[in-house]
């Protein structure tokens, strides 16, 4: 954990103000919380502190890209990230981080970690589902995709529509559609 160290922002000897930080997020860093949906990441992270007399405002912004597998073809492609994200600090009796975007820290403490909260920035910015672009534009050349050409439900009804011939109705049912027609 000595990794996550650098994300620990010692906030007791800065002035009242703007504070800036950046990092580099890289696989090292999800490493540490056993995150390996990821095959690369290389997002820039900015920080921006706010401190105030009595709470501190920390704003992140992510912009970069990760190398995922499309969920498909499982097919790998780079998924750009842009993120934000404003998280309140503020001082009571006892650590609480129960409330999403409210961390409350006891009176005394002279540091905050963020590692957990830029963590959660990137994992939830990724789509649930993920779909490489070159599906979605029909420019992607792929055997699972020709496979579930080949297999999928629409293409079968189709065939069976046209080598059938019409059906006929129950004339029991004919009537019933006159009263669609006499309006």
């Amino acid at each position: 954990m000595k990794h996550l160290k650098t994300y620990t922002i010692q906030f007791v000897g800065l002035k009242q103000g703007e504070h800036d930080f950046q990092y580099k997020i890289d696989n090292t860093f999800f490493e540490h919380f056993e995150y390996d949906d990821f095959n690369s990441i290389d997002v820039d992270l900015k920080i921006v502190l706010s401190k105030k007399t009595t709470l501190m405002e920390f704003y992140f912004d992510a912009q970069g890209y990760v190398n995922v597998n499309c969920d498909l073809t499982n097919e790998p492609y780079d998924h750009p990230i842009e993120a934000t994200y404003k998280l309140v600090v503020k001082f009571g009796q006892e650590f609480n981080d129960e409330i999403d975007d409210i961390l409350i820290l006891p009176h005394g403490e002279y540091e905050v970690n963020i590692a957990q909260y830029i963590y959660e920035l990137i994992v939830l910015a990724m789509p649930l589902k993920r779909v490489h672009p070159g599906v979605e534009d029909g420019s992607l050349e792929s055997d699972i995709l020709d496979k579930l050409e080949e297999l999928s439900i629409k293409n079968k009804e189709a065939d069976e529509t046209e080598t059938q011939t019409p059906k006929e109705t129950d004339p029991r049912w004919d009537k019933l559609k006159d009263f669609l027609t006499d309006k």
